[in-house]
């Protein structure tokens, strides 16, 4: 790892191979989509839906 300073701004440069388990930790550490039940998603899409056909 190596830092450079460019305008008073510091850097780091990075080997890629470290750059990708990087993003891969940080990918496995955000939390998937909640899922939404058949029911929940219909009721979700219609109060979309009603919010859509109120701003035109």
């Amino acid at each position: 790892m190596t830092q450079i300073i460019i305008d008073k701004k510091k850097y780091v440069l990075v080997p890629e191979n470290e750059y990708q388990e990087l993003q891969l930790k940080a990918a496995l550490k955000t939390k998937p989509a909640k899922k939404l039940s058949l029911a929940a998603g219909r009721k979700l899409a219609h109060k979309l839906i009603d919010k859509w056909t109120k701003e035109k």
